[in-house]
């Protein structure tokens, strides 16, 4: 889910109460990875995100609302099995950590929820007799960084490859329902405030705007260009900003390293200006150009006659989307060029 500690906060500061609910470990095949999570109100308040569905979310669900029910500060560790226990057909199992927060605990929450805001960050929890002593983990400076080289091994591998990732253990493999509950102290260092893969939109014609929506529920934060005025719509999602510009190529200075670069303007000369400009800067992870094959002939003859190396124009992705989408409804284009986001970047 996009934001946990804010919603927490919120949560504590309306009804006093709420768990964070997060698949801390996954053993073989599981509907989602180490780090999905939920935040559960109590009574008919409801939740927000996924752990996956099916009879592992609705029994996870049920256990957070007896502890939400208890009205009290807790923690517990529990393993689902998926198959024999479930009976869901992926097989595996999985660690679910259900964190019951009080009103108590609100101002370090929304200390916790202000780091959130402000970028990623890692946090290292001890769990253990019922009780989390949730820490951020603050960054090193310094070639050597400080702290023992396998305390600065672990913070690494979490925060580059995993959301969550449980560093230590003092309990056999073989253990109970509730770890927790039998005596074993867990310590887990998790990952908050992922940044969203950046989109550089061009374009805010019938595709454009149907790309935004179906950009708005997944990883991204969408910049939307355009030269002419009243183009964009009055409401907007919450992670898109607009750019009304008469020199659109020119933003692309201002764009991070690795963004998308998504190409679709009203005028042929603009896109190919626009396109020019990101391929000569190589430096994105993607620039897609709207278009057929014939489009994208006669673009990269002229790429190539303005100078840019080969290399750097065999990259440009026209058509975009998925080719097997026949439909030229903008939303079906939308949804083409959305899976081809999530397929070619580290969303």
């Amino acid at each position: 889910m996009a934001e946990v500690w804010p919603r927490v906060a919120h949560l504590l500061d309306a009804h006093g109460i709420c768990a964070l609910v997060t698949v801390a470990e996954v053993r073989g095949s599981a509907p989602r990875e180490a780090g999905a999570r939920m935040v559960v109100g109590p009574g008919d308040e409801g939740f927000t995100g996924t752990i996956g569905g099916g009879e592992l979310e609705w029994r996870v669900l049920d256990a957070a609302r007896r502890a939400l029910a208890a009205g009290e500060r807790s923690a517990s560790l529990d393993r689902y099995s998926l198959g024999p226990e479930l009976a869901q057909c992926c097989g595996g199992s999985v660690d679910v950590l259900c964190e019951v927060f009080d009103a108590g605990q609100l101002d370090a929450v929304r200390a916790l929820a202000e780091r959130e805001n402000a970028g990623p960050f890692l946090t290292r929890a001890r769990i253990g007799g019922r009780a989390v002593d949730r820490t951020p983990v603050e960054r090193r400076k310094g070639a050597n960084g400080g702290g023992d080289d396998a305390s600065r091994r672990r913070t690494r591998t979490s925060e580059i490859c995993r959301t969550v990732e449980i560093v230590r253990r003092r309990m056999p493999e073989e253990r109970r329902s509730d770890p927790v509950a039998s005596g074993e102290e867990v310590e887990i260092v998790e990952r908050f405030g992922a940044r969203p893969q950046e989109v550089w939109l061009f374009g805010a014609g019938h595709v454009g705007r149907s790309l935004i929506l179906a950009l708005a529920p997944l990883p991204f934060a969408v910049t939307w260009i355009d030269e002419r005025r009243g183009q964009f719509p009055p409401v907007l999602p919450g992670r898109v900003r607009t750019l009304e510009s008469r020199n659109a190529a020119a933003e692309l200075t201002a764009a991070p390293s690795n963004a998308a670069v998504v190409v679709m303007t009203h005028s042929h000369p603009l896109d190919l200006e626009i396109v020019h400009a990101a391929l000569a800067a190589e430096r994105f992870a993607y620039v897609g150009l709207i278009g057929s094959a014939s489009k994208r002939t006669r673009f990269v003859q002229r790429l190539r006659n303005a100078g840019l190396r080969d290399d750097l124009v065999d990259t440009l992705v026209c058509p975009i989307g998925n080719p097997r989408i026949r439909s030229k409804e903008p939303a079906a284009i939308a949804a083409g060029v959305a899976a081809q986001l999530l397929e070619r970047l580290p969303a």
